[in-house]
């Protein structure tokens, strides 16, 4: 279960950052191409699909990551 909490919140962090900086570049754009800012409701769910499929991506490969690291052989001071 800890393998699964750790891939979680590092998978959460990347995910939540490229989401963030996604938003953030499609509202430049916005600004650069209207002049004016506000915050379009299709650029919300934009954002959160890129974070549902980010987060997707990234728990999987952290869970993969943080399992084949704790193989029963291997401790994690012998890694270093």
């Amino acid at each position: 279960m800890k393998p699964n909490i750790k891939a979680c919140g590092q998978a959460m962090v990347t995910a939540m950052v490229n989401a963030v900086l996604a938003v953030a570049l499609m509202l430049l754009v916005e600004f650069a191409i209207s002049g004016s800012f506000h915050v379009p409701e299709p650029y919300l769910w934009a954002g959160f699909l890129i974070w549902l499929v980010i987060f997707a991506g990234q728990f999987w490969r952290q869970r993969h990551l943080c399992k084949s690291c704790n193989t029963p052989g291997e401790t994690a001071d012998s890694s270093r």
